[in-house]
C-alpha cells in the first residue's frame, strides 16, 4: 500500500468533511477516496472517519492521528523536493576556469551555457588544479591556460586573448610613442606561482626574453599583491581583465602588439558528451576576443 497517498486521502476527507468535496480536492472521483480510506483504515486497524448523512467526521483516533499524518505527508514531500533538487545538481554541468579568465568573458560565457542547458557555479582554481579535477571527474569542463598538461583529456581549439602591460604610472614607457616590451628592461616581472602551470609559465618568459627582456619574476597570489609591486615602481604585469584600471592614478595600462603577450586559452572536458557544453564556451570566448582586438 502507498501510504503517503492513502494518507492524503484522510487528510483531505478529514480537512473537507466531505467525500465528494476530497475527491474534487484531489482530482478524482469519490469512489477510489472511500476504498482507500477503507484500506488505510484497515492497514492500522482503527476506524478514522465516520460516515454521516451530512458528511464524514472525525473519530477520536482520526483527531488524534490526523497531525501525525499531515507531518507525514509534508515529510514526504519536502523529501521528494530535496531528490528533486540532487537530481537536478548531478545533471547540472560542472565548470571550472583559471583566475585570469576575465570577469565579464565569464559572465558571457555563463549565460551562453544558460541557453543551452543548466550549469553550476563557475569555480576557479590554478590550470594544474584544473585538470586534475576534470581528470577525477570532479568537473566536466575547465577554462585553462595553453599550453598546458592536458592529462590526455580531449580540448578545443585555443582562443587568444588580449593582455595589456600594467606598468608603473611614472615609468617612461607611459610616454613613449609606440610602447614595446624593450622599454620595459629593470623593471621586475609579476606573475603567480610556476606550479599553477609550468608549461605557461616557461613558454611567456620565453617570449618576454625574445622581445629582449630578462625579467626576474616576482611570484604574487592576488592581484592585489600584483597591483601593489606594479605601483611601487619596479615591477610590471600582464592583465586581461576587461575592468577599468584608468582610475588608479599609480598604475598605467598600455596596448602592446596584441599576439605578443596574448593569454591563451582552451577549454579542457571529460568526455564527448561534454564536448557541444565546450564549443559553445570556446566560441563565447573567441567573439570577446575579437571584439577586444
Amino acid at each position: 500500500m502507498d501510504l503517503v497517498r492513502h494518507l492524503s486521502f484522510f487528510v483531505a476527507v478529514a480537512e473537507e468533511g466531505h467525500f465528494g468535496d476530497a475527491a474534487s480536492r484531489l482530482e478524482m472521483t469519490q469512489p477510489p477516496v472511500s476504498q482507500g480510506l477503507r484500506r488505510l483504515e484497515k492497514e492500522l486497524g482503527v476506524t478514522l472517519i465516520r460516515r454521516t448523512s451530512r458528511g464524514a467526521e472525525l473519530t477520536a483516533a482520526g483527531r488524534e492521528l490526523l497531525p501525525r499524518a499531515r507531518l507525514l505527508i509534508d515529510d514526504a514531500s519536502r523529501l521528494a523536493g530535496e531528490a528533486r533538487r540532487l537530481r537536478d545538481d548531478s545533471e547540472a554541468l560542472k565548470w571550472g576556469a583559471t583566475p585570469q579568465f576575465d570577469v565579464g568573458m565569464a559572465a558571457h560565457v555563463a549565460g551562453r551555457l544558460a541557453q543551452h542547458q543548466r550549469a553550476d557555479h563557475l569555480r576557479t582554481a590554478p590550470t594544474t588544479q584544473l585538470v586534475e579535477q576534470v581528470s577525477a571527474g570532479l568537473l566536466d569542463l575547465a577554462v585553462v591556460e595553453s599550453p598546458c598538461l592536458t592529462n590526455g583529456l580531449p580540448t578545443a581549439s585555443p582562443v587568444r586573448v588580449p593582455r595589456r602591460l600594467m606598468v608603473p604610472s611614472a615609468h617612461p614607457i607611459t610616454s613613449a610613442i609606440q610602447p614595446t616590451l624593450r622599454h620595459l628592461r629593470g623593471l621586475a616581472f609579476v606573475h603567480p606561482p610556476r606550479s599553477h602551470n609550468p608549461a605557461g609559465f616557461d613558454d611567456l618568459l620565453d617570449c618576454l626574453r625574445g622581445h629582449g627582456l630578462d625579467p626576474n619574476p616576482i611570484v604574487v597570489d592576488t592581484a592585489a599583491e600584483a597591483a601593489a609591486a606594479i605601483a611601487s615602481g619596479h615591477a610590471f604585469g600582464l592583465t586581461s581583465q576587461s575592468t577599468d584600471l584608468d582610475q588608479v592614478p599609480e598604475i598605467c595600462c598600455l596596448t602592446v602588439s596584441p599576439d605578443t603577450v596574448a593569454l591563451r586559452l582552451r577549454v579542457v572536458y571529460k568526455s564527448a558528451e561534454h564536448r557541444e557544453a565546450a564549443e559553445v564556451v570556446t566560441s563565447s570566448m573567441w567573439k570577446l576576443a575579437r571584439a577586444g582586438r
